[in-house]
């Protein structure tokens, strides 16, 4: 078990470490390729996986309504702790509340689960974005115009992905091959560039970085394990739930607070420890869901 949970993990981190060790000897300025990533190939990617002939949104439903159970249930108890320890909630709750189901999750989904596992996976992370980009970003501020949210390439794509996929419309299989391709790219991209991401973010509050990173993926596991019990899930989503809720918070959460000015070097001392500590807490995660 212990050759397995690394063997689906080295490659992660591995990826990650390559780009973290280019990120501190040249500092590559990565802004254009992860504009390209997140506006064209991670577009692609949840396009072919949801437009697929063989993706049934209605085999996913039981899966959504868990993943809004953690992803929810994750910020409403996030805030509850920061109420309780006198953190700032705006600061505590959303690195809590949305973890790296991008960055690590899908590919982390692949590896574990196969190829098959993909569209669970972007279930997931559609979940998760549509969240993010809409309450996450109102949270922050208010006066965030929520219908904005449909100009995110990835929302489009989740959008129009449903769409073919509920109208029954086959895309022409070499049209598929080519977005399929350019999905492809975003994965490795994604860890590369968390890697390099990562050598920005600086540690400012060392004990507050810990205490999230910790809180992360005990509530996440904590409401997946709850949301099993409750929801019918098939094996192979119980185990991809289980792994959903271990993730670390996104780094996204460490973009949105800079942009809205909410204790930014708060949150990146969170979300740096946060997905350091994902060597921990993801073995653990992928122990017990592994068969």
């Amino acid at each position: 078990m212990l050759i397995r949970i690394v063997s689906i993990l080295f490659p992660l981190f591995a990826i990650t470490a390559v780009g973290y060790l280019v990120g501190r000897r040249s500092q590559p300025d990565l802004t254009h390729a992860n504009k390209l990533n997140m506006d064209v190939f991670v577009p692609a990617l949840v396009f072919g996986a949801l437009a697929s002939k063989d993706f049934q949104i209605t085999r996913y439903l039981p899966l959504l309504g868990a993943s809004l159970v953690v992803v929810i249930g994750s910020g409403l108890a996030g805030w509850g702790v920061a109420r309780a320890v006198g953190l700032a909630p705006k600061t505590f709750a959303p690195p809590v509340m949305f973890n790296n189901c991008g960055n690590l999750g899908l590919p982390l989904a692949v590896l574990a689960f196969g190829e098959a596992a993909l569209p669970p996976a972007v279930v997931m992370f559609m979940v998760s974005n549509l969240l993010h980009f809409s309450f996450g970003a109102w949270l922050l501020d208010h006066r965030i115009k929520l219908t904005n949210v449909w100009r995110v390439p990835s929302v489009l794509a989740t959008l129009a992905g449903l769409a073919v996929s509920l109208a029954g419309i086959q895309v022409w299989p070499p049209l598929m091959v080519a977005i399929k391709m350019l999905g492809d790219i975003s994965i490795p991209l994604m860890l590369f560039g968390l890697g390099v991401r990562l050598t920005d973010s600086k540690i400012t509050s060392l004990g507050l970085g810990v205490f999230g990173a910790t809180a992360r993926p005990l509530i996440g596991m904590a409401l997946a394990a709850l949301a099993i019990f409750v929801l019918p899930l098939p094996k192979d989503q119980q185990a991809m739930l289980l792994v959903f809720g271990a993730l670390p918070p996104a780094v996204l959460n460490f973009i949105f607070a800079e942009r809205y000015q909410q204790e930014p070097e708060k949150v990146a001392s969170i979300v740096l420890i946060g997905n350091l500590a994902a060597v921990v807490f993801l073995p653990l995660a992928l122990a017990i869901a592994l068969p």
